[in-house]
C-alpha cells in the first residue's frame, strides 16, 4: 500500500530577491535618500562651528560637536533689534496654535456631524458653498480680512489670528469630518434616537468616541497648516506678536554681519521639531483617519 503523498500548506513563500521586489523597495530607498538628504545637511551644519563649514564639504560630519548653534538660534540670535532669538516666537506660536487647533476641530466636526446626521432644507447647498472656500486664493482675501479685523479691534493681536486659522480651516476640516460620520453605521444614531438620545448626547456619547482617528487627521492638519504658516503670521500680527516662522525669516534672512550657517540650520530645525514630533507620535492614527474614509465622498 502506498503511503499518501502530503503537500504543504500555506501561501506559497515569496521570494525577497523577485525582480518586482527589488524595483519596488529599491525606488523607496532612493526616494528615502533624497527627501531625508536635506535634513542631514542641516542636522550636521547646525553641529559644526563656522570654521569648518568654509571648509566646504557639507555631507562630511562634524569633525568637533558644538551645540553653541542652537542655543544662540533659540535664545541670541537678532530679529530686527531683539536679540532674543526664537524663543519669542515660539511662545508665540504656542499661544496661536492651542486655541486656533480647538476652536478649528471642534467648530469642524460639529459643522460636519450636522451636514451627516441631521440635515436640514438646503444643507448640501451650504456644503457645496463651504467647500467653494476651499479653492479661492488666499492672497484675494488678505486686505478684505485685514479691513474686517481691524473694525472689530483685532488686527495686529494673537486672537485677530486666531480668527483668521480658524476661519481658513473650516473648508477642509468639515469635508473630512463630513464624510467620516457619514460612514458611520445609521443603525446607532437610531438606536440612540430610541433610547431617548438627543442632538449633543449622540455627539457626545457616540460620535466622537468612535472618531478618533479622523479628530486625529484633522488635528495633525492643522498643527501642520498653523505652525507653518508665515503668511497670515506676517501681515495679520505685529512684531512683538510674529511667530515662529516669521521670527525664523528674520534670522536667515538678516543682512548684517557674518551669514552664520550653522546657526541658519539649527533655527529651521527647532521651527520644525513640533510637527515633526506630531507626525512621529501620530502617525499610524493618520494613516488609519484616512483609510476609514476621511477623503471618500
Amino acid at each position: 500500500m502506498t503511503a499518501a503523498v502530503t503537500t504543504p500548506r500555506g501561501a506559497r513563500p515569496k521570494n525577497p530577491f523577485a525582480p518586482r521586489n527589488i524595483m519596488l523597495y529599491g525606488a523607496l530607498i532612493i526616494f528615502s535618500i533624497y527627501y531625508l538628504l536635506p535634513l542631514y545637511v542641516m542636522l550636521v551644519t547646525s553641529l559644526k562651528d563656522m570654521a569648518e563649514i568654509r571648509v566646504g564639504n557639507i555631507f562630511s560630519p562634524p569633525v568637533e560637536i558644538t551645540f553653541q548653534p542652537w542655543v544662540k538660534a533659540w535664545s541670541e540670535a537678532c530679529t530686527g533689534i531683539n536679540c532674543d532669538g526664537l524663543s519669542r516666537g515660539f511662545g508665540n506660536s504656542v499661544r496661536i496654535l492651542i486655541p486656533s487647533l480647538i476652536l478649528s476641530v471642534s467648530v469642524a466636526a460639529l459643522t460636519g456631524y450636522v451636514l451627516a446626521c441631521w440635515r436640514f432644507r438646503g444643507s448640501e447647498v451650504f456644503f457645496g458653498i463651504l467647500l467653494l472656500g476651499a479653492f479661492i486664493p488666499y492672497q484675494v482675501l488678505l486686505y478684505p480680512l485685514v479691513i474686517i479685523l481691524r473694525e472689530m479691534g483685532l488686527f495686529g493681536s494673537l486672537w485677530g489670528l486666531v480668527l483668521v486659522h480658524t476661519v481658513f480651516a473650516m473648508p477642509i476640516n468639515v469635508l473630512l469630518f463630513r464624510n467620516y460620520f457619514v460612514a458611520l453605521p445609521e443603525e446607532l444614531f437610531k438606536a440612540a434616537r430610541v433610547d431617548g438620545a438627543g442632538f449633543w448626547g449622540i455627539f457626545f456619547r457616540i460620535v466622537i468616541p468612535m472618531s478618533l482617528p479622523i479628530f486625529v487627521v484633522s488635528g495633525i492638519i492643522q498643527v501642520t497648516g498653523i505652525w507653518n504658516d508665515f503668511l497670515f503670521g506676517v501681515v495679520y500680527t505685529r512684531p512683538e506678536n510674529y511667530p515662529m516662522t516669521v521670527q525664523l525669516n528674520n534670522i536667515v534672512n538678516s543682512v548684517q554681519g557674518v551669514k552664520e550657517y550653522n546657526v541658519n540650520m539649527a533655527a529651521t530645525m527647532l521651527t520644525g521639531l513640533v510637527p515633526l514630533a506630531v507626525y512621529f507620535f501620530s502617525g499610524r492614527l493618520f494613516v488609519r483617519g484616512i483609510a476609514a474614509g476621511a477623503v471618500k465622498g
